[in-house]
């Protein structure tokens, strides 16, 4: 088996944001999060991921802040996983991961979950990229300004 490598020091973003939540566990787990799944047995039963892994990722999720356990809601001796502001923050990564998927991933028609707008119960508008003035931009009017462009 070969050693996963970190990417923990990585001059790149996105680097180190895989480093943290670039298996498809960890982001199904924020992504049910976001669901309000909160318990250990909850996660592995709508997963259908084996305990040591669901173990595992939890751990690493709460060591780098992205969930966090707190006393369960109901008052009973259990915790719960629940989102901390950095985990939360991972909102639009996920909502763009939905959107791209249904862009790319459905046949026309093919059922689907939906993400709504909670008052309105109306679908939410796809995500954009904007410039600062406002402007929509793509893939092509962006640069990236690496370290050593100083």
């Amino acid at each position: 088996m070969v050693k996963r490598v970190s990417l923990w020091d990585a001059g790149c973003p996105v680097a180190r944001g895989l480093d943290v939540i670039g298996d498809w566990w960890s982001l199904l787990i924020i992504r049910d999060a976001f669901d309000g799944v909160r318990r250990f047995s909850e996660f592995q039963t709508g997963l259908g991921i084996a305990k040591g892994t669901l173990a595992t990722r939890l751990r690493i999720l709460t060591e780098r802040d992205i969930l966090e356990l707190a006393p369960a809601s109901d008052g009973s001796a259990y915790q719960e996983y629940v989102l901390t502001e950095k985990g939360r923050g991972l909102f639009l990564v996920i909502v763009a991961l939905r959107q791209w998927g249904e862009d790319y991933l459905y046949r026309p028609n093919e059922p689907k979950s939906a993400l709504l707008d909670t008052d309105t119960g109306a679908p939410v508008a796809r995500l954009e990229l904007r410039a600062q003035d406002g402007r929509p931009l793509n893939w092509n009017d962006t640069r990236v300004k690496k370290i050593e462009d100083r």
